[in-house]
Protein backbone atom coordinates (compact mmCIF):
# COMPACT_ATOMS: atom_id res chain seq x y z
CA UNK A 1 0.00 0.00 0.00
CA UNK A 2 1.34 3.40 -0.99
CA UNK A 3 1.25 6.23 1.53
CA UNK A 4 0.06 9.66 0.52
CA UNK A 5 2.41 12.60 0.87
CA UNK A 6 1.31 14.84 3.68
CA UNK A 7 2.74 18.33 3.14
CA UNK A 8 1.79 19.53 6.61
CA UNK A 9 4.19 16.99 8.12
CA UNK A 10 7.06 18.22 5.94
CA UNK A 11 6.25 21.85 6.76
CA UNK A 12 6.08 21.11 10.48
CA UNK A 13 9.44 19.33 10.44
CA UNK A 14 11.02 22.19 8.47
CA UNK A 15 9.68 24.71 10.98
CA UNK A 16 11.11 22.72 13.89
CA UNK A 17 14.53 22.47 12.23
CA UNK A 18 14.59 26.18 11.39
CA UNK A 19 13.50 27.14 14.89
CA UNK A 20 16.36 25.12 16.36
CA UNK A 21 18.86 26.65 13.95
CA UNK A 22 17.69 30.14 14.85
CA UNK A 23 18.41 29.89 18.56
CA UNK A 24 19.87 33.20 19.69
CA UNK A 25 18.38 35.06 16.73
CA UNK A 26 15.54 37.53 17.09
CA UNK A 27 12.70 37.47 14.63
CA UNK A 28 12.76 40.16 11.98
CA UNK A 29 11.82 43.31 13.83
CA UNK A 30 9.92 46.22 12.34
CA UNK A 31 10.98 48.76 14.97
CA UNK A 32 14.40 49.86 16.11
CA UNK A 33 14.64 47.65 19.20
CA UNK A 34 14.91 43.93 19.91
CA UNK A 35 15.34 41.86 23.06
CA UNK A 36 17.45 38.75 22.53
CA UNK A 37 18.76 36.49 25.29
CA UNK A 38 18.72 39.22 27.92
CA UNK A 39 20.22 41.93 25.70
CA UNK A 40 18.26 44.98 24.58
CA UNK A 41 19.55 46.00 21.14
CA UNK A 42 18.65 49.46 19.83
CA UNK A 43 19.74 50.99 16.54
CA UNK A 44 19.44 54.30 14.74
CA UNK A 45 20.39 55.51 11.27
CA UNK A 46 21.18 59.07 10.17
CA UNK A 47 22.70 60.58 7.05
CA UNK A 48 26.48 60.84 7.28
CA UNK A 49 26.19 64.47 6.22
CA UNK A 50 24.49 65.25 9.55
CA UNK A 51 27.35 63.64 11.50
CA UNK A 52 29.91 65.44 9.33
CA UNK A 53 28.53 68.90 10.23
CA UNK A 54 30.07 68.85 13.70
CA UNK A 55 33.00 71.31 14.05
CA UNK A 56 36.51 69.74 14.00
CA UNK A 57 37.13 69.73 17.78
CA UNK A 58 33.87 67.81 18.37
CA UNK A 59 34.56 64.10 18.84
CA UNK A 60 31.80 63.07 16.42
CA UNK A 61 33.44 64.91 13.49
CA UNK A 62 36.35 62.43 13.39
CA UNK A 63 34.40 59.31 14.35
CA UNK A 64 35.22 56.25 12.21
CA UNK A 65 37.75 58.26 10.20
CA UNK A 66 35.32 61.09 9.47
CA UNK A 67 32.00 61.16 7.65
CA UNK A 68 32.11 60.05 4.01
CA UNK A 69 31.41 62.84 1.52
CA UNK A 70 29.10 60.76 -0.70
CA UNK A 71 25.39 61.53 -0.47
CA UNK A 72 24.32 57.90 -0.02
CA UNK A 73 26.37 57.30 3.16
CA UNK A 74 24.54 56.66 6.42
CA UNK A 75 25.70 56.25 10.01
CA UNK A 76 24.44 53.20 11.91
CA UNK A 77 24.49 53.55 15.71
CA UNK A 78 23.85 50.60 18.05
CA UNK A 79 23.27 50.81 21.81
CA UNK A 80 23.17 47.74 24.06
CA UNK A 81 21.60 47.30 27.49
CA UNK A 82 21.29 44.36 29.87
CA UNK A 83 18.04 43.19 31.46
CA UNK A 84 18.48 45.64 34.34
CA UNK A 85 18.79 48.60 31.97
CA UNK A 86 22.54 49.02 32.40
CA UNK A 87 24.47 49.95 29.27
CA UNK A 88 26.70 47.17 27.93
CA UNK A 89 30.14 48.52 27.10
CA UNK A 90 32.23 45.36 26.79
CA UNK A 91 31.01 43.87 23.53
CA UNK A 92 32.14 43.20 20.00
CA UNK A 93 29.46 44.35 17.58
CA UNK A 94 29.22 43.60 13.87
CA UNK A 95 26.50 44.64 11.48
CA UNK A 96 25.36 43.99 7.95
CA UNK A 97 23.13 46.46 6.10
CA UNK A 98 21.84 45.14 2.77
CA UNK A 99 18.87 45.65 0.50
CA UNK A 100 16.57 42.65 0.57
CA UNK A 101 17.81 40.00 -1.82
CA UNK A 102 21.44 41.18 -1.64
CA UNK A 103 24.14 39.77 0.61
CA UNK A 104 25.86 42.88 1.96
CA UNK A 105 29.05 42.75 4.01
CA UNK A 106 29.52 42.44 7.75
CA UNK A 107 31.58 45.22 9.33
CA UNK A 108 32.82 45.60 12.87
CA UNK A 109 31.18 48.60 14.50
CA UNK A 110 33.56 50.85 16.38
CA UNK A 111 32.95 51.83 20.01
CA UNK A 112 31.85 55.48 20.30
CA UNK A 113 32.09 57.30 23.61
CA UNK A 114 30.00 60.47 23.68
CA UNK A 115 29.16 62.24 26.96
CA UNK A 116 30.11 59.24 29.10
CA UNK A 117 27.92 56.79 27.18
CA UNK A 118 29.20 54.06 24.91
CA UNK A 119 27.55 53.03 21.67
CA UNK A 120 28.85 51.32 18.55
CA UNK A 121 28.78 52.69 15.02
CA UNK A 122 29.89 52.65 11.43
CA UNK A 123 29.08 54.02 7.99
CA UNK A 124 27.11 52.16 5.32
CA UNK A 125 26.03 52.97 1.78
CA UNK A 126 22.27 52.95 1.17
CA UNK A 127 21.40 53.81 -2.42
CA UNK A 128 17.67 53.10 -2.55
CA UNK A 129 14.70 53.52 -0.24
CA UNK A 130 14.79 49.85 0.72
CA UNK A 131 13.62 47.74 2.30
CA UNK A 132 16.93 46.92 3.93
CA UNK A 133 17.78 44.08 6.25
CA UNK A 134 19.95 45.16 9.16
CA UNK A 135 21.61 42.28 10.98
CA UNK A 136 23.35 43.12 14.25
CA UNK A 137 25.61 40.53 15.86
CA UNK A 138 26.74 40.99 19.47
CA UNK A 139 29.52 39.01 21.15
CA UNK A 140 29.81 39.36 24.91
CA UNK A 141 32.74 38.21 27.08
CA UNK A 142 32.05 34.82 28.62
CA UNK A 143 29.49 33.77 26.01
CA UNK A 144 30.48 31.23 23.41
CA UNK A 145 27.83 32.15 20.84
CA UNK A 146 26.98 35.58 19.45
CA UNK A 147 23.51 37.05 19.84
CA UNK A 148 21.89 38.26 16.63
CA UNK A 149 19.00 40.59 15.89
CA UNK A 150 17.56 41.16 12.43
CA UNK A 151 15.61 44.29 11.53
CA UNK A 152 13.78 45.47 8.45
CA UNK A 153 14.38 49.15 7.62
CA UNK A 154 13.05 51.57 5.02
CA UNK A 155 14.48 55.01 4.43
CA UNK A 156 11.87 57.71 4.76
Amino acid sequence: MRRAFRPWIAYSLAAIVLAGAAAGVAAIEQGSRAAVEGIQIYYGIMPAAVVGKHPPPHEESAMHGGAPARTNAYHLVVALFDEGGERISAAEVRANVAELGLAGTYRTLEPMRIDDTLSYGGYYTMTGDGPYRITIEVRLPGRTQPVEAVFEYRRR
